[in-house]
């Protein structure tokens, strides 16, 4: 399908800095394509009302780590030049796949030294070699530093990486450490949140265990391959960065039992919708699964599992926008999306949330 299809106009005032206060007051919008009147304004305090007793919602309990990193680039002895890395996906325990800027001075063997702004790790600075180069500035970091050294070590020196239409506007802060991490977020490894999930409170979860809806885990870590825009004309040239994730075996199980007994399964966000998809046979049965998906639904995919998704407001000509389009339709959610353009919703990783039902 050609990219511009999912392209629209979002004025800048609707782009959220900050979560809303508390969390599970946004709004929420209601889109289901299979009734004539498709669109309706809630909160997200309202969830329990459209789920019924033996409903599953699924999370995503990855954990985001300070995955951005600042140094200082050094080459057969010559001065250094600042770079940064963003991690997005560890390969093994000293390695990991990196976004690095300026990337195309980078080159297979440098040492990059982090930590020399002022913050340091227990050892004064990271230093890692560029083992290889990809494409788009993405390299492969070898660390001097292994396992759970290497984590704290990162944790030492390293920011919370915030969406770029966020960090164009104002700097990571202490808050964010908080306010960009989900409630019950486990399984550290992500470099971006799984920002539907970020809706959730204790208060909501007690309204949700009154109501009978079950809760279940998954772990998919968010890589930034999810913030790059799709530059290709065509979908069918667009490549996804692939990410790590696992379901387990009770979880496939008792995700199977919900659906046999007439119960609906309910992703929280678009990281666990393309997990459960990836772990999910043609049969609609869902198999205990790891290792990494790079799975880009778009329209005409047919969903083997899911029945409804809770998610934020997604970029335009984004895989993101393209995969809500998939679940819902793009004609129902390019209607949905002038809807919360025209009425004040707020959009991306801190903004107000949807809760779409699949379209039949």
């Amino acid at each position: 399908m050609r990219v511009d299809l999912f392209d629209f106009d979002l004025p800048d005032e609707r782009i959220a800095l900050r979560p809303a206060e508390p969390r599970d007051s946004a709004r929420l919008l209601v889109v289901d394509p299979n009734v004539e009147s498709h669109l309706s304004d809630y909160r997200v305090g309202d969830l329990t009302s459209f789920l019924r007793a033996g409903d599953a919602l699924v999370f995503n309990d990855t954990k985001v780590i300070p995955a951005q990193l600042e140094g200082i680039r050094h080459r057969d002895g010559a001065g250094g030049q600042q770079v940064s890395a963003t991690l997005h996906m560890r390969i093994g325990p000293n390695r990991w796949k990196a976004f690095a800027k300026p990337g195309k001075r980078i080159k297979q063997g440098d040492r990059i030294s982090f930590g020399h702004s002022g913050e340091s790790c227990f050892l004064g600075s990271l230093d890692a070699t560029v083992e290889e180069k990809g494409e788009a500035g993405e390299v492969t970091l070898l660390f001097d530093l292994s396992g759970p050294a290497l984590d704290e070590a990162i944790a030492a020196v390293g920011h919370i990486p915030l969406p770029p239409y966020i960090a164009a506007k104002r700097p990571e802060d202490e808050r964010d450490r908080a306010d960009y991490q989900t409630i019950y977020a486990r399984e550290e490894g992500a470099v971006a949140a799984p920002t539907a999930g970020l809706h959730f409170t204790p208060n909501l979860f007690e309204a949700l265990d009154r109501a009978g809806i079950e809760r279940h885990f998954v772990t998919l870590h968010v890589g930034a391959g999810t913030f790059l825009p799709v530059k290709a004309d065509d979908t069918a040239d667009h490549r996804m960065h692939l990410e790590s994730g696992t379901v387990s075996a009770a979880t496939a199980a008792r995700l199977n039992a919900v659906k046999a007994d007439g119960g609906r399964i309910v992703c929280v966000g678009t990281t666990s919708l393309r997990l459960i998809e990836s772990a999910a046979e043609e049969s609609g049965e869902i198999r205990a699964w790891s290792g990494a998906t790079g799975i880009f639904i778009t329209p005409g995919y047919r969903f083997k599992a899911v029945d409804m998704l809770m998610t934020n407001f997604h970029l335009p000509r984004s895989t993101l926008f393209m995969l809500v389009s998939a679940f819902s339709g793009l004609d129902t959610m390019r209607a949905a999306y002038d809807h919360a353009i025209q009425t004040g919703y707020r959009f991306y990783s801190y903004g107000d949330a949807s809760l779409l039902f699949r379209k039949d």
